[in-house]
């Protein structure tokens, strides 16, 4: 299963993680609200490709193919953080964090969840 997304495959898939399953008329009206410019027969090829890349499955109810995402959100947003850290920070995910609190005022909350993250993530390591 190609677990790399291209962008407009991440934009399905973010409204089929939001609706469990929609046909292609319902995704192209959720990508037009969006302001995305994309013909019916654009999305139907896009999703058509997603399947055969094992993306997406595709069910019939009644005349209407009826899609659904068969990766999880967490597992396609992991890798295309993998893949962002490799390309832009060369491995670095230290690199990621540090750019993206400096482009990023974070709050309050926000820097107590980077800590609590940090601690788990230490005591994970004093375990192994």
């Amino acid at each position: 299963m190609n677990l790399r997304p291209t962008e407009s495959e991440l934009e399905i898939l973010e409204i089929l993680w939001q609706t469990g399953s929609a046909n292609v008329r319902q995704v192209n009206e959720k990508l037009e609200q969006q302001g995305k410019n994309v013909g019916y027969t654009t999305t139907l090829k896009m999703m058509q490709i997603m399947t055969e890349k094992g993306l997406l499955s595709r069910t019939m109810e009644g005349r209407m193919h009826i899609y659904t995402a068969l990766i999880q959100a967490g597992t396609a947003r992991n890798a295309l953080i993998d893949r962002m850290v490799d390309a832009a920070f060369g491995g670095s995910a230290t690199k990621l964090v540090l750019q993206a609190l400096g482009n990023h005022k974070a709050t309050k909350e926000e820097l107590r969840e980077i800590r609590a993250l940090i601690d788990e993530l230490e005591k994970e390591q004093k375990k192994s």
